[in-house]
């Protein structure tokens, strides 16, 4: 069997805890110490975890063949850079960087290099997506509400890149067409950049996309509803839930079926709730990424996913700041 890879965390803040756990429990990896700027963080996490701290992220990244880039994102492109260059395979939290500028070097480095490049896109892992991820999905309408309360953590950057990413993300891989037009507005609240935006994305293939986006929300909320012909598609990231309701000649024994009236005859409408896989999406997708350099595949959320999400994301805040200026 082959050595198992060794993994290297940068930032051991919220997110980077969380990676450090679960790195510690997927087999083939081995994490070998992790790199925090801030000593009295890097001390509590070295005792708490029993993990090395190095002295540098240099010193780290050259010690493994894995890096997890758990920084803000303003750091991402100085870390991706460094660990590429050395001919190590990243992870990368999302948004890939801070500006489109090193998004597109980040990208060409890595096509470049032949490391794999993964970004933290989460919710690709989320066990209601999975749950549905085998149905013909095609849809021609997507609602999106993704509502957050207040945190200050992620307001370096705008709501769109905090939050709405997720679900451009997830909505580019499903529609698998080309942008058509984008419209957007939204406000500046309680930071210097939008923290409440709406968002309406219209395809080559004719699909439309709702989107709407907050974190200053008195509730959470996280859900996709996807519409195509003659089927709706409902997943809930949050309650990790789904539904399907569909038309059916005839419905088996696993869905709740009812018969309706419509001008072409007796229709049976099904509903179904898929069974969710009992997983965690955070370990998911890190055991995802290593099963890709060990088999030489495409990441599920490779390098060219995440400057798509990003460029879709600063078109958006563009449209935003033309409304802005227009007012």
């Amino acid at each position: 069997m082959n050595e198992s890879l060794k993994v290297g965390v940068i930032g051991a803040g919220y997110l980077g805890k969380f990676h450090i756990e679960n790195w510690k429990s997927i087999a083939d990896a081995k994490l070998v110490g992790f790199y925090d700027p801030d000593q009295k963080n890097a001390i509590a996490v070295s005792d708490k975890y029993d993990l090395p701290c190095f002295e540098s992220g240099e010193q780290l990244i050259d010690y493994c063949d894995v890096i997890d880039i758990a920084a803000p994102t303003d750091y991402h492109a100085y870390w991706c850079e460094k660990a590429i260059k050395k001919g190590k395979h990243v992870f990368v939290e999302k948004p890939l960087t801070a500006s489109m500028e090193e998004a597109r070097h980040i990208v060409e480095l890595t096509r470049e290099s032949g490391v794999r490049l993964q970004v933290g896109h989460v919710e690709r892992f989320n066990p209601a997506l999975l749950a549905v991820q085998d149905l013909d999905l095609h849809p021609m309408f997507i609602e999106v509400h993704r509502l957050a309360q207040f945190n200050p953590r992620g307001t370096e950057v705008s709501v769109i890149l905090d939050l709405m990413i997720h679900d451009i993300d997830i909505i580019l891989s499903i529609v698998k067409s080309g942008v058509k037009t984008i419209s957007a507005s939204g406000v500046a609240v309680l930071t210097d950049t939008p923290d409440i935006a709406n968002v309406r994305i219209e395809f080559d293939n004719g699909c439309v996309a709702n989107l709407t986006s907050s974190r200053i929300s008195m509730k959470k909320m996280r859900k996709i509803r996807l519409f195509q012909k003659d089927a709706y598609i409902g997943i809930d990231f949050l309650e990790k839930k789904a539904e399907v309701i569909k038309l059916k000649e005839d419905a088996d024994e696993k869905t709740f079926a009812f018969d309706i009236e419509t001008p072409a005859g007796k229709k049976t409408i099904a509903i179904a709730t898929p069974p969710i896989p009992s997983i965690n999406a955070i370990q998911k997708e890190l055991e995802s990424f290593i099963g890709s350099i060990r088999n030489q595949t495409r990441p599920v959320v490779s390098e060219m996913d995440g400057l798509l999400a990003m460029e879709v994301a600063h078109q958006i805040l563009e449209k935003i700041a033309q409304n802005a200026v227009g007012h």
